[in-house]
């Protein structure tokens, strides 16, 4: 049977970074000590009170269709949300619920791409962006973030990049799987750049509330410009991954497309999940400040461990629940580091290689687990690492 092209584009050589991680569940299965800091779904438990609205609101019977923009309460508490984060007004219409950040990504490309449009990505990148772009047949600009220059956004080389088929300039701050920030200077000059050419801007905010060592970008006039749209979720900040809540700020037009499109391929998400979520944003600041204080923590715990045993560890991470550590002065590639701390050590990481070349050689370290067991996988490391050193 023949299969569409889109089969072909979707089929991203990231889908095998995985592999390591698959194999990682299946030894600890099997009853082996493993760490598993290959994924980034959090250890910690959704707050209890959005649980308890889940099931208030099924036993409520909220088992029935829903507006596919997403419910007007739910819309009106993000809405407020995003105002107080910009200091301009954000209106419930400019707000679409979505099925996670991710289906939220796969819906900008629907509504904004068109096939050979050209869009600029920062390397390294989250694994599924390539496929989500080329699923419409847009071609990625692929421009490396510098780890010798802490993962800095190359603001000349952007620019250089654009040309007549350039359609979107896509930010994802804090960086997965960096944990780097962008920076005002670095946003103003993009915010430039696509006023000057006409571009649009897509920025993934997914990582926004788990910052460290200093402030989100300053989004207070971006929704002045219809240009710019962001993408959020309630995935990493409230463990929450599991609900599939996520949202798109953009103008009242583009939302009115976002939904048409929801109409023909989501058709809403259900009422008890929004009903969790309406529940996430009342107490949107008690629950962040608390998951933001875990994994700065954790964070401190696996630098202060790694370089306590002589790892050398060039940039921490500002943001976010990962850590990136250069392997290349080991002798091994990435792939091979990675395959022997797990089979040797009991530890998985995820290769940095299926981000995108400049993190080739890098292995991502993920803080979701409790502190203890960071601590144990750093000491297993720093031994391997100390071991390759001999």
């Amino acid at each position: 049977m023949k299969y569409s092209k889109l089969t072909e584009r979707i089929a991203s050589e990231g889908a095998a970074a995985w592999d390591i991680h698959y194999r990682a569940l299946e030894k600890a299965a099997a009853g082996e000590n493993v760490i598993v800091l290959s994924v980034g779904d959090p250890d910690l438990d959704t707050p209890a009170p959005i649980r308890d609205a889940a099931i208030t609101g099924l036993s409520a019977g909220q088992t029935h269709y829903t507006d596919c923009q997403g419910e007007a309460d739910l819309r009106s508490v993000i809405a407020a949300w995003e105002t107080s984060r910009r200091a301009n007004n954000v209106s419930a219409q400019q707000i679409v619920v979505q099925a996670g950040a991710q289906c939220g990504l796969y819906s900008l490309a629907q509504c904004l791409l068109e096939a050979d449009d050209e869009v600029i990505v920062f390397e390294p990148m989250y694994i599924t962006y390539e496929a989500v772009f080329t699923s419409v047949g847009a071609k990625l600009t692929k421009l490396n973030l510098d780890p010798e220059n802490d993962w800095a956004l190359p603001v000349e080389q952007l620019q250089r990049s654009i040309n007549s088929r350039t359609r979107a300039i896509v930010l994802n701050t804090p960086n997965n799987p960096t944990g780097a920030m962008l920076n005002a200077t670095e946003w103003q000059a993009v915010l430039e750049l696509a006023h000057r050419h006409d571009l649009w801007v897509i920025v993934d905010e997914v990582y926004s509330e788990l910052t460290y060592d200093q402030a989100h970008l300053d989004l207070a006039d971006s929704l002045v410009d219809e240009r710019v749209v962001t993408i959020n979720s309630l995935s990493k900040s409230h463990a929450m991954t599991g609900w599939r809540v996520g949202w798109i700020t953009a103008s009242e037009s583009l939302a009115a497309h976002l939904t048409n499109l929801a109409l023909c391929m989501l058709y809403g998400l259900p009422k008890f999940v929004q009903s969790a979520a309406i529940e996430a944003f009342v107490n949107h600041p008690n629950y962040v400040s608390e998951a933001r204080s875990i994994y700065l923590r954790r964070r401190n715990a696996a630098v202060s461990v790694l370089r306590d045993n002589g790892v050398p560890l060039s940039f921490v991470p500002s943001a976010g629940m990962f850590l990136m550590l250069d392997v290349r002065g080991t002798g091994l590639s990435a792939t091979e580091f990675a395959e022997q701390l797990l089979d040797r050590y009991g530890v998985s990481v995820l290769v940095g290689d299926a981000f995108g070349e400049p993190a080739r050689g890098h292995i991502r370290i993920s803080f979701c687990l409790n502190e203890a067991r960071i601590r144990e996988a750093m000491s297993r490391i720093a031994q391997f690492w100390n071991e390759l050193s001999l």
